[in-house]
């Protein structure tokens, strides 16, 4: 497959880069597991002096002979005698940055932390110690997002403040989606879209997955996540017990709450029988895996909150594939693909709408972007879209079924936040899966 977009991306790499060659330049690249993180970084430096050291969990000295390896066959650069410390393989590499000016990425760099944990230490002495003399340009890149924040972002951690750049690489825009589609399916549906966008969200490694599986069209794609070998069966699970560790049970179960609709604490309280929100905050802001909505004009005490999953796969994971693991053990793939189909024209309506949201994040000139909904949960609007510099406000409904947008009863929704809306330029609209 080619590489797509992360232009963006490539020019701060760009920037460090030649910062890089006056002063040392450290960047932390953060994201979710197959987003793309690595697959940019030596798409990038292709063709240029770099390094790159993959952390696998093994002993710390033989990681250190591989490591020791790997800078000869890169950089020329041997390091001889044992070396069984990650810290005196790193003193050498920022010696040698004194004399020749390099990339050096170290991939999974969390893993130190099952391997060694002083070794975050001894990265920021050894930083700190050569860093006016070295010419380099360090990238420390992390798929667990709760260590790498808390390894750069905590002040009791050593490498707290010492970073140059930091960089959370996100799924693919829905332009791109739908580019990469187009490049493999000339012909395809919004059918097609839609899906791709509803099991994918984006990320890039699952996008590769259907595409050279031939997997191109809605059918195919629902086909390929339910065989019996897919990747995509045991990927939730796979992606997330590391994360959540001990506990994870707790946190599937309130995950898989969210996914089927109950989105409020007091509903969640209540099924799972204690008081989830310390579990909550944690999945927000520790795992960033969830975000509290409110809808647009609410007040900051307002507790009107709803909760939902960011990850188009782990949404759509927790509401089909984790509830049905004991189809999957009795090999029952063909009634999963049933149970899919049956509720996959609701499901996929609710995903249309966020389609929506992030189309017109994307392109259009919004300075927020929401939905809304009166205290009872009625009255809702599917779509909020504001330009606070311009004073204009879009306000849509979206259906899958053209034929169901009524306008007139939008118009009438949009009467309880008129005073709100009283200095915008308010256009109403509708959107169907016609429009992607």
């Amino acid at each position: 497959m080619k590489f797509y977009d992360r232009v963006i991306e490539k020019e701060l790499l760009k920037s460090n880069l030649e910062q890089s060659k006056k002063s040392a330049c450290f960047t932390v690249m953060t994201g979710r597991r197959r987003v793309g993180k690595t697959s940019l970084l030596l798409n990038f430096f292709k063709g240029q002096k770099y390094l790159y050291l993959f952390v696998s969990r093994k002993n710390e000295a033989l990681l250190c002979s591989q490591f020791q390896n790997d800078a000869k066959t890169a950089l020329d650069l041997h390091i001889f005698g044992s070396i069984t410390r990650f810290s005196d393989l790193f003193e050498q590499l920022m010696i040698y940055a004194s004399r020749e000016h390099y990339t050096l990425i170290i991939d999974e760099f969390q893993e130190f932390d099952r391997i060694n944990p002083a070794i975050f230490s001894d990265i920021q002495h050894l930083w700190d110690k050569h860093k006016e003399s070295a010419k380099i340009n360090f990238i420390a890149c992390g798929s667990i997002y709760s260590i790498m924040i808390k390894l750069f972002e905590d002040r009791k951690e050593p490498l707290f403040g010492r970073l140059t750049s930091k960089m959370v690489l996100k799924p693919f825009q829905v332009s791109v989606i739908k580019e990469i589609l187009g490049d493999y399916n000339r012909d395809f549906t919004s059918e097609d879209l839609l899906c791709l966008y509803t099991l994918t969200g984006g990320v890039a490694k699952y996008i590769v997955l259907l595409m050279e599986a031939d997997a191109v069209t809605a059918a195919k794609m629902l086909g390929f996540v339910t065989r019996p070998d897919s990747p995509f069966l045991g990927e939730g699970k796979d992606l997330l017990i590391t994360e959540f560790g001990k506990e994870y049970g707790t946190y599937f179960s309130i995950m898989q709450l969210i996914a089927s609709g109950k989105t409020t604490q007091a509903e969640i309280d209540s099924i799972i029988g204690k008081n989830t929100g310390a579990y909550l905050l944690n999945l927000e802001k520790s795992y960033s895996l969830v975000a509290k909505n409110k809808p647009l004009f609410s007040k900051p005490e307002s507790r009107k909150a709803r909760w939902h999953i960011n990850d188009n796969y782990l949404q759509f994971w927790f509401r089909f594939i984790f509830p049905n693991q004991s189809l999957i053990e009795m090999g029952k793939h063909d009634m999963l693909r049933e149970y899919i189909e049956q509720n996959y024209l609701q499901y996929s309506g609710l995903m249309l709408e966020k389609y929506f949201r992030e189309l017109l994040a994307e392109n259009s000139r919004v300075t927020d972007i929401g939905r809304y909904w009166d205290k009872k949960g009625r009255n809702e609007i599917d779509l909020i879209a504001l330009n606070r510099l311009d004073k204009t406000a879009l306000i849509a409904e979206i259906k899958r079924n053209p034929q169901k947008i009524n306008l007139s009863l939008l118009e009438e929704k949009v009467k309880v936040i008129k005073e709100e809306l009283a200095s915008f330029n308010v256009e109403f609209k509708g959107f169907s899966i016609d429009d992607m």
